[in-house]
């Protein structure tokens, strides 16, 4: 049975060229593009609701937005239907790159890997959720206090309003997939545990400096941003690791079985 799964997988891996594979790579594009154009539409008629949301949560129940060009509430429609089509498009878009790369992973290796799509959403929720209510909070509660000290009357373009939202809730989102990417390159035999150890100490410092960059400049909030980030990183070496191990011990059974024959 494993012998004709192994048979099975190095046929199948073995009977694209490369133009196939490019033009499979294509087409799996051409229908993520689709896939996002429609979720976009659906788009529109969710961003009035989800503007009323925002709208009472934090800082923003207390806050007048104002258009000062006519456009500015046309884009911030486009922007808020573009973001909820990649929230929507998101599981369809893994699963598509996870049917690209399936031919080139056995078949315990496919099931696992698959898993991975719910995962992923969850965690790119939770950054959402996390980088609005914590993250966005308290740089907008910085924002309010350093102008009130300097005396300055608060007016909040729409338009300037949500770009800075969202050039903090796509970063932090993004990074929440982490663990998922990890995982996922675990898999694949790119990473594994011993080269994540020894990255460990660059990772921490790229996770500090996009926590300076994305947080309010004051040393609380810096560590209330990188310390979630630092505890996915470990998270992602302790799932690469039992990874890895489960790959090693499938050598060995497969060593033993096969290996003196």
């Amino acid at each position: 049975m494993n012998q004709d799964r192994e048979k099975e997988h190095e046929t199948e891996n073995q009977g694209m060229s490369l133009t196939e594979h490019l033009t499979e790579l294509r087409r799996r594009i051409i229908w993520i593009v689709a896939m996002l154009v429609v979720s976009m539409i659906g788009g529109f008629f969710l961003s009035v609701p989800v503007l009323d949301f925002l709208k009472g949560v934090g800082h923003a129940k207390d806050t007048v937005w104002h258009a000062l060009s006519p456009g500015d509430s046309i884009r911030i429609y486009m922007q808020l239907a573009f973001f909820i089509a990649v929230g929507i498009t998101l599981p369809f878009t893994l699963y598509q790159l996870w049917a690209f790369v399936r031919p080139g992973l056995h078949p315990a290796e496919r099931k696992a890997t698959l898993k991975y799509i719910p995962i992923s959403v969850l965690l790119f929720l939770a950054g959402v959720a996390f980088a609005y209510l914590v993250v966005f909070q308290m740089a907008l509660e910085f924002a309010i206090r350093l102008n009130r000290s300097l005396h300055v009357e608060e007016m909040y373009g729409i338009n300037q309003y949500f770009s800075f939202m969202l050039n903090i809730v796509m970063p932090v989102a993004l990074l929440f997939e982490l663990p998922v990417l990890i995982m996922f390159l675990t898999k694949l035999r790119i990473l594994n545990p011993l080269r994540l150890k020894k990255m460990r100490r660059y990772a921490y410092f790229v996770l500090v400096v996009l926590s300076t960059l994305i947080a309010p400049p004051d040393l609380m909030s810096n560590l209330l941003i990188v310390l979630p980030l630092i505890l996915l990183y470990e998270l992602s070496v302790t799932l690469s690791r039992r990874i890895y191990r489960k790959q090693l011990e499938a050598e060995k059974r497969w060593e033993a079985e096969y290996g003196a024959k």
